[in-house]
């Protein structure tokens, strides 16, 4: 274990000096307090001791990381995570990743110098991989939520994305459709990749020809990101319709759809992955494979703190819940 005294005497100071630039108190001139912090990071002095102290002492404190906190399907996780904390006994506080590894880093480093007692974790993607270890390492308990992370073990909650991905383009072609793209997020997210699988097995159980010209990879915050429909309305034989991986890819998808005088669902149909919360109430458009977003949050948080009180059981816990194939406007 290592202490205040050891850094000091590494540093060559007192133990009060090292205290004073720990606690950003007292006169401390700059080249001392740099070489302390030097001392520090090459110790691990600060991640050590405060990780220590979320293992020894309760705090009834959560964080929930998520991906995307502008993405409904994100916020609607958080409300149920939230409200189930609450009935539990827990508060939470969030961290928003904007799907970025770096950002994402920043959070597990706050976290490791925060007293939570768990973190419910949304993983931007596979290289999330090194930010839960580092969790796991300090004996955090964790929950991954809606994407796994290879080599990782915990207890998950996910959404069946190859399920719903296959209902919605089984959906479309028997509207009479043959000629689907799919507009996906990064490959190195394990959602895009079920999602992928779903799309491909429904046009192979339907006999109909996989044309790679027709997928198209961006981003799941791709909400400016119209390449893509330029590049597909550019093809000799357009697709009549379009599955977006996300709820984001989709309203980019028909705002440039509708730039260059397209009609959403008349001249192209387009389908996605998530509702939209409370603006599908408003203005019930698109057809969806809708996930459980609340209940994902919810059992997340139910399974997050078993573990932290000892009751989860000793095998980690895989839940994954259905989405469900909501039929509107932006499909004929």
């Amino acid at each position: 274990m290592i202490t205040i005294y050891d850094v000091a005497k590494k540093a060559n100071v007192s133990a009060m000096t090292v205290s004073r630039v720990i606690n950003n108190t007292g006169r401390i001139s700059e080249p001392t307090r740099n070489r302390v912090k030097k001392v520090m990071l090459e110790m691990n002095y600060v991640q050590n001791s405060l990780a220590r102290g979320l293992v020894l002492q309760e705090t009834k404190i959560l964080s929930l990381l998520i991906a995307d906190i502008t993405n409904p399907f994100y916020t609607t996780i958080a409300r149920g995570a939230e409200d189930t904390a609450k009935q539990l006994g827990y508060k939470l506080l969030f961290g928003n990743s904007d799907e970025d590894y770096a950002k994402e880093k920043d959070y597990v480093e706050m976290i490791l110098s925060t007293r939570v007692d768990g973190v419910l974790f949304a993983p931007a993607g596979d290289h999330s991989q090194e930010h839960l270890e580092l969790l796991a390492k300090y004996k955090v308990p964790f929950v991954i939520l809606d994407r796994e992370v290879p080599e990782i073990q915990s207890d998950m909650v996910l959404g069946d994305s190859k399920d719903g991905a296959r209902k919605l383009i089984e959906y479309l072609i028997q509207l009479g459709h043959r000629r689907i793209a799919m507009i996906n997020g990064s490959l190195d997210v394990s959602t895009a990749r079920y999602r992928y699988a779903g799309y491909e097995e429904a046009l192979m159980l339907n006999q109909i020809k996989m044309d790679p010209d027709l997928v198209f990879i961006c981003d799941y915050k791709a909400l400016e990101n119209d390449t893509s429909v330029e590049k597909l309305l550019s093809l000799s034989d357009r697709p009549t319709a379009i599955f977006a991986a996300n709820n984001m890819i989709a309203i980019g998808a028909v705002r440039s759809l509708r730039n260059r005088g397209l009609r959403v669902p008349e001249d192209i149909s387009v389908v996605c992955f998530d509702d939209l919360g409370i603006h599908s109430v408003l203005d019930p458009f698109f057809t969806v494979a809708a996930q459980p977003a609340y209940q994902l949050g919810s059992i997340g948080i139910e399974l997050l703190i078993k573990r932290i009180q000892g009751g989860g059981d000793a095998d980690w816990k895989k839940v994954t819940l259905p989405s469900e194939l909501i039929i509107r406007r932006s499909s004929m």
